[in-house]
């Protein structure tokens, strides 16, 4: 295969001066060190580096759109690496942290207040089925056995979400195949398994806001509305694709995507898959 032919690499693409136009009309001045923590992440990251790098520069352009940082120890969005069981290629997927929805939210000037914490063995003393309202106790362990998140709009308006430690789980084996597969092999691979209480507050936080936030028509078109639909999703052309817990790419419904909010990430049997010849650079 000649030169000419050979597959585009995520660091050739940067280099092109029609992406990185891209990119500063997007980010102005921060343009370059988002680039530079762009290729970063992926020079550390082994599995990133055999996505197809289209699909990297593609996530990485949805946080840039949303201002957010992507080092992963920030905590506001990341580029995930995952396996596609339909397409047998590995792709790089869009995901928020809880810190960043929580940005987007307080950058809305809809609300006035939101956050998710753990709640701690003894902490709930009661809680109202009906509004969600919990009545705090006084903590009487390190056990962490719920999850809770809050917002509340400029309007006066507030609500409250808590799950279980258990509904958590359950919806981590649910809709995490990489997680599945911890529990049933015993292994500590995925994100779940790595870092569970950041991922279960990031749950509850986006089923609250999912569910609850402001959809007037000026909303639907917000940055927050935006991280909803882009969460967890496979981005081309400003479309959205979902994986689902077989690790095939699908098209989904707004309405599934509020439902199924956590389908994400890295197959622990990922093979040594090349990646794919980048035609076209997704800034259209």
């Amino acid at each position: 295969m000649g030169k000419e032919n050979a597959p585009a690499t995520l660091p050739k693409l940067l280099e092109m001066k029609t992406v990185q136009q891209k990119f500063n009309e997007v980010l102005g001045s921060k343009a370059s060190s988002f680039i530079a923590s762009l290729l970063s992440i992926y020079q550390e990251d082994e599995k990133l580096q055999k996505c197809d790098p289209v699909s990297i520069l593609a996530a990485a352009k949805q946080a840039a759109i949303l201002q957010l940082p992507i080092m992963k120890q920030l905590g506001y969005a990341y580029v995930i690496p995952y396996y596609d069981g339909k397409s047998k290629k590995q792709v790089a997927q869009f995901q928020m942290g809880y810190k960043g929805f929580l940005q987007l939210a307080m950058r809305s000037g809809v609300f006035r207040n939101v956050n998710t914490v753990e709640i701690f063995e003894g902490e709930i003393k009661s809680r109202n089925k009906i509004t969600g309202e919990i009545e705090l106790g006084e903590r009487t362990s390190d056990e962490v056995v719920g999850y809770v998140a809050y917002m509340q709009l400029v309007n006066g308006f507030s609500k409250t979400l808590y799950m279980t430690r258990a509904e958590v789980e359950e919806h981590a084996r649910q809709y995490s195949q990489s997680y599945a597969y911890d529990l049933k092999s015993g292994y500590k691979t995925s994100i779940w398994s790595k870092n569970f209480d950041t991922m279960a507050k990031k749950t509850v936080l986006k089923k609250l806001l999912t569910a609850y936030a402001p959809t007037s028509i000026e909303m639907q078109n917000s940055a927050l509305a935006t991280a909803l639909k882009a969460d967890q999703a496979l981005i081309s052309k400003d479309t959205y694709q979902y994986v689902d817990n077989g690790g095939n790419v699908v098209d989904r419904t707004d309405n599934e995507i509020s439902q199924n909010s956590e389908l994400e990430t890295v197959d622990v049997e990922t093979g040594e898959i090349n990646p794919a010849a980048a035609d076209e650079v997704p800034f259209d």
